[in-house]
């Protein structure tokens, strides 16, 4: 059972056990589409005009499928409920994760302490036992979240509060993989499951942002480049989560975790080469590290 694939599991809700090529291929593109929306996000200069343009936009995303498509049925609600909590919780720590942290430390960190905690989590309160290939994994997992975690000399005060966000984003990783991976086996599609969540989730975020005194103007004075990147990364979201969605639909949870992980890889190089974050090789190293210990621990 490694990671929260195993809650699934346990509720007995039954799937195919290994994907095609086609799936992992489209499950690896959704982890480039990750990457790359938190990357826009990142290089846009004022965070907290990107997170209102990207929830803006896959609000209205949402909104399209779900006059299209409908609502779930009754029995995905409980978990869109939950699953929508989740996401604003998300939403807010990572936006301010970004505004103090590089793109190349908080989201490998963010991405990868989720499986490593339910793991250790499962394997402390209800007595799962890992198997040697796991526990190396956890170890690899570990290793590079301490690594990304270790501040830049001198910078331990500066970096501290983006690293306790970028952790914090970690814990509603986990919640929200767990709550939408059952979530969306209640319903027939998985596309207007996404819809209903990125309506609730954008729109929730839409209203409240704002509440951010000048958070309006500061949209109306960004630029063209800005909105673009904006509303691009809203797209990028969206079609990357709906990827996931329906994967998760189609195969295990567990090798649909594993092969998104991919995408710690993929920001770090973000981050070091159009950002020019660094210390470019420990964070590339360790990002390697935490997506090939994510692999193992949930596959093994």
């Amino acid at each position: 059972m490694p990671g929260g694939e195993g809650l699934a599991l346990a509720a007995g809700l039954a799937r195919p056990s290994s994907p095609t090529l086609a799936v992992a291929a489209l499950v690896l593109l959704a982890a480039a589409l990750h990457a790359g929306w938190n990357a826009l996000a990142k290089a846009i200069g004022d965070t907290l005009v990107a997170f209102w343009l990207i929830n803006a936009t896959v609000a209205a995303t949402g909104a399209v499928l779900v006059a299209l498509l409908g609502l779930p049925p009754g029995a995905a609600l409980p978990f869109l409920a939950g699953s929508l909590l989740i996401h604003v919780g998300y939403n807010l720590a990572l936006l301010n994760a970004y505004r103090v942290a590089d793109l190349s430390q908080a989201y490998p960190l963010a991405r990868g302490v989720a499986p490593l905690l339910v793991a250790v989590v499962a394997t402390i309160t209800i007595g799962e036992r890992l198997g040697v290939a796991q526990v190396l994994g956890l170890v690899a997992v570990a290793g590079g979240l301490a690594s990304l975690g270790w501040p830049t000399r001198g910078a331990w005060r500066a970096e501290r509060r983006g690293i306790g966000l970028a952790l914090l984003t970690g814990l509603a990783i986990a919640g929200y993989s767990i709550t939408d991976g059952l979530g969306v086996r209640h319903d027939p599609s998985a596309l207007g499951y996404a819809g209903a969540l990125f309506l609730l989730e954008g729109g929730v975020l839409t209203i409240v942002l704002p509440l951010r005194r000048g958070l309006l103007g500061r949209v109306r004075g960004a630029g063209g480049g800005a909105l673009a990147g904006g509303v691009a990364a809203g797209e990028l979201s969206f079609v990357a989560y709906a990827l996931v969605l329906w994967a998760q639909s189609k195969v295990a949870l567990a090798t649909v975790s594993a092969l998104r992980e991919t995408s710690v890889v993929m920001a770090a190089l973000f981050g070091v080469v159009f950002l020019g974050e660094g210390p470019a090789r420990r964070r590339l190293l360790a990002a390697l590290s935490v997506a090939a210990g994510v692999a193992v621990l949930v596959v093994a």
